[in-house]
């Protein structure tokens, strides 16, 4: 199936949406902050042929940079629910990374039609844990400066396992293409803020996929600030890999994928 890519109107402009296959539930995936609608090529090159994709880059990155701000958390929630709705004529599952996860949980709080299950990668808990301090927020801050700094943060904080070569230059050139405000939105106030309230109003399936070696959002994190707020969710452990489980595992990200699928199906 060809891949078709689709303008979708959202709030000062628009966002160019992927879609590709039919067979559904569609999963719509939802980007790191640094990263693109291109992080998840490695995942859906592993899932089966048919089925139904949606994704794009969030508002202020990649191809959607020139789109104005605010970025926050609730911008980028309502850019989601656009795309959704424009994209997808029946049930779905939101596949959230990281940033993405916590956009995804906001997104499934608001229980929107056709919503079947929430699949959470590598996810920021919707309760920040004591570590993200303000001497910590701004620190993480400056992770995308410069093309050195973005490989430092690959190489010695995000990944466990060696990325590709070709993988990690499209991580470096994706994590540099946004605009200060836009770079700088989700350390100084997105991954600080307590979205609880909301996250317990998410009433899909919701599993949880955590790299072993993640020191971005470790396995314990997401049992003490995810698991309390999402009774119901269940939480995967991925074997030798960090925090770019798409990028370091992508083919066990497909088969956890699958996996959810067939359970929300039966």
């Amino acid at each position: 199936m060809t891949e078709t890519t689709t303008t979708v109107p959202v709030a000062g402009g628009s966002l160019n949406v992927r879609t590709e296959g039919r067979a559904g539930p569609a999963l719509v995936f939802v980007h790191y902050w640094g990263g693109s609608a291109g992080t998840w090529s490695g995942v859906i090159g592993h899932l089966p042929a048919g089925q139904a994709t949606v994704r794009f880059d969030q508002r202020g990155w990649g191809a959607s940079r020139a789109l104005p701000g605010p970025y926050h958390l609730d911008r980028l929630a309502d850019d989601l629910v656009r795309v959704v709705e424009a994209s997808v004529p029946g049930p779905f599952v939101l596949v959230g990374h990281s940033m993405g996860g916590k956009v995804s949980q906001l997104v499934a709080a608001r229980r929107p039609a056709g919503l079947a299950g929430l699949v959470l990668v590598a996810p920021a808990p919707p309760r920040p844990p004591a570590t993200v301090t303000e001497e910590y927020r701004q620190g993480l801050s400056h992770a995308y400066d410069s093309p050195e700094a973005v490989r430092h943060a690959l190489d010695q904080v995000l990944t466990a396992t060696p990325l590709p070569e070709t993988v990690r230059d499209a991580a470096v050139r994706d994590s540099l293409a946004a605009g200060a405000e836009a770079r700088h939105e989700w350390p100084l106030r997105g991954i600080g803020q307590d979205i609880t309230s909301a996250a317990r109003d998410i009433e899909v399936p919701v599993t949880v996929l955590a790299g072993e070696n993640d020191v971005v959002e470790p396995p314990h994190v997401l049992r003490e600030h995810l698991l309390p707020f999402v009774p119901h969710a269940t939480l995967t452990t991925v074997p030798d890999v960090g925090h770019l489980l798409p990028l370091e595992a992508p083919g066990a990200v497909a088969a956890a994928l699958g996996e959810f699928l067939t359970a929300v199906q039966r």
